[in-house]
């Protein structure tokens, strides 16, 4: 598992990740790339129309899935256990995730402690993390700035 972390925001942590992501499938593996909130949505979904085993089996399926984004908020209760059902059937496939929290932060996320640990510990003690700190690239491509032009003259 990679954990792509950042306390900052516009880092490049989407772009690194999807980046690995594409990497992964010019090597021939299938790959998905979601935010986190789409996919937790994505399995609720399945648990009303009786659809779960299908949804999980639909995310546990690729070698490579993207879960952006990662604890933005708190997760409610069913959130938590689909998160941990996701993450146990992905056991020994990768998953990248990206975090604008540092990984201590994620537990007071997670309504249930236990299930707090059980997950985390999967992720966090089975993975690489890449810190990424540093300013916005954001504000560079923000419609109507003015690039300074260059004033010296070559005589």
């Amino acid at each position: 598992m990679l954990q792509s972390v950042a306390i900052f925001v516009g880092v490049g942590k989407t772009h690194v990740a999807q980046a690995l992501a594409h990497l992964a499938i010019r090597a021939g593996a299938d790959a998905r790339f979601l935010k986190t909130s789409r996919a937790l949505a994505h399995l609720a979904g399945g648990h009303a129309d009786r659809t779960w085993d299908k949804r999980l089996r639909e995310l546990t399926r690729p070698a490579v899935v993207v879960l952006d984004d990662f604890a933005m908020r708190e997760f409610t209760a069913a959130q938590a256990d689909d998160l941990y059902e996701l993450i146990s059937e992905r056991a020994g496939k990768s998953v990248i995730f990206t975090s604008n929290r540092a990984p201590a932060d994620w537990y007071p996320l997670f309504p249930n402690p236990v299930v707090a640990e059980s997950l985390l510990d999967r992720v966090i003690n089975t993975s690489h993390q890449v810190v990424m700190n540093g300013p916005s690239y954001r504000p560079s491509k923000r419609p109507g700035r003015v690039v300074p032009t260059d004033t010296t003259s070559i005589s």
